[in-house]
């Protein structure tokens, strides 16, 4: 029998602001219920540092230079933000709404024109044009397509849309909902004020104190803080705001007897800085950009009643497109052409099984940045005019210490890049590829790796 599949996908929500990757403030006991009772996957990453590209790899298995968004988008732009830029691509909904599932998408969409509902998708409540909703005010949502205000935070509405959905489905067939939480973003104000008074008597022991970022400087996605605490106390209490919706979800399939048919998957789009290496931000939260542990790592939770060996922390390294593959696989849905996808089904991992062919290599790109991740080094191969990383992460694992000219570490920096340039001449499209750098269109009017000297006006 098919699962009920329902992804919980977060916003900023990096791997380290949860208990179940060693927090010891963050209060997340829905969240660490689902870890202890399922599989947390300690290295899952993600295929590009920034929301769009990262989301959009999860909807098509693809990585951004296939897919071809390669930034964020600027969705209260209308000449960027109300194109469909995955038009035509068939997603995760399409693939699994021909295995037989209604599929449903609340909240954050984030892949352009998040006003118009999208193929594959039975029921549609997008947040929409300035998607993070931080505040108990009011927002616009698209409800089916027509625009709504809605008074409240988006962890409420969004999961009032998401209950509303599974109350009114089509109990024939097995449901897929996405439901997308923007509350961990910037700007980190104006949280549950309950929530935010207990963490200010936070100690955050658990963000280091760094020496700055060796290899660039704090960059203005977003504006360092002028009260680091206080918007550690906002953004601990997104977290906590997010579990208690996620406990609402998880109360709903209880009184529905739909627990234990239901594989559910707690993860983020990309990961986060607030204040480590002295940035705050993801990987466009430094100039030039960067490919730091924090902003790449995301926390992946699964967990399935009967179907996944409950208690298990996996070591093996993972990414969207892996999720991608491994949804259809419990879905027993099957991409066309699957040569061309370059994830792979980790099933196997979560039912306890090892596999020795699994290929521990994780790689990220961001324009035409790109970074090669095998465990222990990470190499940074960089097109935008700054030198060449290479990090042990075993001897540094602050990332403090570039070894890309030392002469011992010649062999594993051609390795790494060896192995770089042979994925992407497998994958990646040329007319999309991020190495095209200024010749890309534009996704927002300040995208971290265009060029300064290069009008954005010439691109739209």
């Amino acid at each position: 029998m098919k699962p009920n599949i329902i992804v919980f996908f977060s916003d900023d929500h990096a791997a380290w602001a949860l208990p179940s990757y060693g927090n010891r403030e963050i209060s997340a006991p829905h969240i660490s219920e689902l870890a202890e009772t399922g599989v947390v996957m300690e290295n899952a990453f993600t295929p590009c540092p920034v929301c769009s590209p990262a989301r959009a790899s999860f909807w098509t298995g693809l990585y951004p230079s296939q897919h071809g968004v390669h930034d964020h988008l600027a969705e209260d732009d209308p000449e960027v933000g109300a194109t469909a830029w995955l038009g035509g691509m068939p997603t995760l909904a399409d693939y699994l709404r021909e295995a037989g599932y209604s599929a449903a998408m609340c909240g954050k969409w984030h892949c352009g024109a998040g006003e118009t509902p999208k193929s594959g998708f039975d029921y549609w409540y997008s947040s929409w044009r300035k998607t993070p909703k931080y505040s108990a005010m009011t927002h616009k949502y698209s409800d089916q397509g027509q625009v709504v205000e809605r008074a409240g935070y988006d962890t409420r509405i969004i999961t009032d849309a998401a209950i509303d959905f599974l109350r009114g489905r089509d109990r024939e067939n097995p449901f897929f909902l996405f439901i997308g939480y923007a509350t961990a973003h910037n700007p980190w104000i104006n949280r549950d004020q309950g929530l935010v008074a207990g963490y200010r008597k936070a100690s955050f022991d658990d963000i280091p104190d760094d020496s700055p970022y060796a290899f660039g400087e704090p960059g203005t996605h977003p504006v360092a803080p002028d009260d680091p605490k206080e918007a550690l106390a906002q953004y601990y209490a997104s977290v906590t705001m997010i579990d208690e919706a996620v406990g609402r979800v998880l109360d709903e399939l209880a009184r529905q007897d739909e627990r234990d048919g239901t594989l559910i998957v707690y993860t983020s789009d990309h990961g986060l800085n607030m204040g480590h290496h002295g940035i705050w931000g993801k990987g466009n939260g430094s100039e030039p950009l960067n490919m730091l542990e924090e902003s790449i790592r995301v926390p992946l939770i699964l967990n399935h009643a009967g179907q996944i060996a409950a208690g298990q922390r996996r070591v093996e390294q993972v990414n969207h497109c892996d999720l991608f593959m491994t949804l259809l696989d419990f879905a027993g849905a099957r991409p066309q052409a699957s040569d061309r996808f370059p994830g792979k089904s980790f099933r196997g991992l979560l039912a306890g099984e090892d596999d020795p062919a699994w290929d521990n290599r994780i790689l990220v790109e961001y324009g035409p940045v790109r970074a090669i991740h095998d465990g222990r080094y990470k190499l940074v191969q960089r097109r935008d005019g700054y030198e060449n990383l290479l990090h042990d992460l075993e001897r540094d694992p602050r990332e403090q210490a570039n070894l890309y000219r030392d002469p011992q570490c010649q062999d594993i920096a051609r390795r790494l890049t060896a192995a770089l340039e042979s994925f992407f001449a497998r994958y990646e499209a040329a007319e999309r590829s991020g190495l095209r750098g200024d010749e890309l269109p534009v996704h927002n009017r300040n995208e971290a790796w265009r060029s300064k000297n290069v009008s954005r006006e010439r691109h739209l």
